[in-house]
């Protein structure tokens, strides 16, 4: 009698066991590492990896700025990029196709035929590849942030199976600069990195363009280790 009494004490005391282990081992990307030590981590796995798609976008550049407003494509390690931009240049928004390597971006600008060299900054954009490098682009910002703080973790990526966890900062407008080199003062920025040290993304609200209001632009980024050969047109 005493058996059958103590089996099912010992069943609910390995179901608690059990369960405990399961929500200690679900603590994201943070644990007990700080978060520069995550966001160094999330550096690293950046530089490292062979290509990643980004997308880029804002929803509020003031009415009659023009810059850059949106992208999407691949960037490589070479450093590289294929895929398009959305600008507001001379009242209009064309979504541009971009190829960006060996330091030359071609464009397939509208109403002409072919593509042709271009300068992004003439547009109000960066050189998409430029933002692969280690030391100017996205992965640069990272170490810039000052006074991190660790925010919620949440489910995303397929099926929600990945624990991803906010971290948020302050970054100067010199470090924003290679991504908008008008950027001035103090931007906030938030990072979303994953349990397994991938940045999948970052927003960033402070002032891009001159003579104009605090704007937000959200970038993220997915497929780790994409391959891709990039070549010029």
């Amino acid at each position: 009698m005493r058996r059958s009494l103590r089996a099912p004490a010992l069943v609910a005391a390995l179901v608690l066991a059990l369960t405990a282990s399961a929500c200690s081992g679900d603590d994201g990307s943070g644990g007990d590492s700080s978060p520069e030590e995550v966001l160094a981590e999330a550096k690293e796995t950046f530089d490292e990896t062979s290509g990643v798609r980004i997308t880029l976008h804002t929803d509020d550049l003031p009415e009659g700025l023009e810059g850059l407003i949106g992208a999407e494509g691949v960037g490589t390690r070479a450093p590289a990029f294929e895929g398009t931009i959305k600008v507001r240049y001379a009242g209009f928004e064309p979504d541009v196709p971009i190829v960006a390597v060996d330091d030359v971006v071609y464009a397939q600008l509208p109403l002409s035929t072919g593509w042709s060299d271009i300068d992004p900054g003439e547009y109000g954009a960066p050189d998409p590849a430029a933002l692969m490098s280690p030391e100017t682009g996205f992965s640069s910002l990272l170490p810039a942030t000052t006074d991190l703080e660790q925010g919620e973790q949440v489910r995303g990526g397929t099926d929600n199976r990945d624990v991803l966890t906010e971290y948020t900062g302050t970054l100067p407008g010199s470090a924003v600069e290679n991504f908008i080199a008008s950027a001035s003062g103090d931007f906030d920025a938030t990072y979303t990195v994953s349990d397994d040290g991938e940045l999948r993304e970052m927003v960033l609200t402070g002032v891009f363009y001159p003579d104009s209001e605090s704007m937000t632009y959200t970038i993220g980024f997915s497929d780790y280790g994409t391959s891709q050969d990039i070549t010029a047109p």
